[in-house]
């Protein structure tokens, strides 16, 4: 019997817009806490290494761009990134949508019976959250969130793992996703690697490694016929 193939997803940025969302959550902890407030184009640049990592990189970069460096401890930023968390654990799904094409996708996906699941940066609890609100949580076999395992993206393990727990092999699985991040993990677990153009990250797409890059969801389904 052929193996059957397995996508992988990466989730803010992917398969779910959720900038607006992380905005409000950064924002309120910013200004809670006396730092510069940052519009939606700076938060998609920030995210996607999980909200630890967002928090100081936002930091550092107030400091670069101002001049004037805040004194700021791994105390306070841990302070900072729970009450980013609590905030938005809270307003999770305010205004975040899903991306264009990635509900039909889903559907064709299910169709077709290919495994599928999660693999993202945020937090598993949070991911599962918000899954389950924007109604989409039943099409995936897993979900693996940043602190599911001791290790995650840009290590292929998180990958790998993911795709071992779902009885998949690596040479029929494909991931996708909308970062370097998602990229790098693809290539060093030999994944083949769908990007999604204009996502959460500081790269241009030539700065990325992939197999296939779109612009949304929208057709994808012929590239994923070839690999059936």
């Amino acid at each position: 019997m052929e193996q059957k193939l397995t996508i992988l997803f990466d989730l803010d940025g992917t398969l779910i817009d959720t900038a607006p969302d992380l905005m409000e959550a950064h924002n309120y902890v910013m200004k809670k806490f006396g730092y510069v407030e940052k519009k939606i184009n700076d938060i998609k640049k920030l995210a996607g290494r999980g909200s630890k990592v967002m928090i100081h990189k936002s930091i550092q970069q107030i400091a670069e761009s101002t001049g004037k460096v805040k004194m700021s401890s791994e105390k306070i930023e841990n302070e900072m990134t729970k009450d980013f968390i609590d905030y938005y654990s809270q307003n999770i799904c305010n205004k975040s949508r899903l991306n264009l094409g990635a509900l039909e996708f889903l559907n064709w996906c299910k169709k077709k019976r290919l495994s599928m699941g999660i693999c993202t940066n945020k937090k598993e609890h949070l991911s599962i959250d918000l899954l389950k609100k924007i109604k989409i949580y039943d099409y995936f076999e897993y979900v693996a969130g940043g602190n599911t395992f001791n290790y995650n993206k840009p290590d292929p393990r998180h990958l790998t793992d993911v795709v071992d727990i779902l009885g998949g092999k690596i040479k029929k699985t494909i991931m996708i996703g909308d970062s370097e991040t998602d990229s790098n993990a693809a290539k060093q677990a030999g994944i083949t690697f769908i990007l999604i153009e204009e996502g959460y990250t500081e790269k241009k797409t030539n700065q990325i490694h992939f197999d296939h890059a779109v612009k949304n969801f929208l057709g994808l389904e012929k590239i994923i016929e070839k690999y059936l």
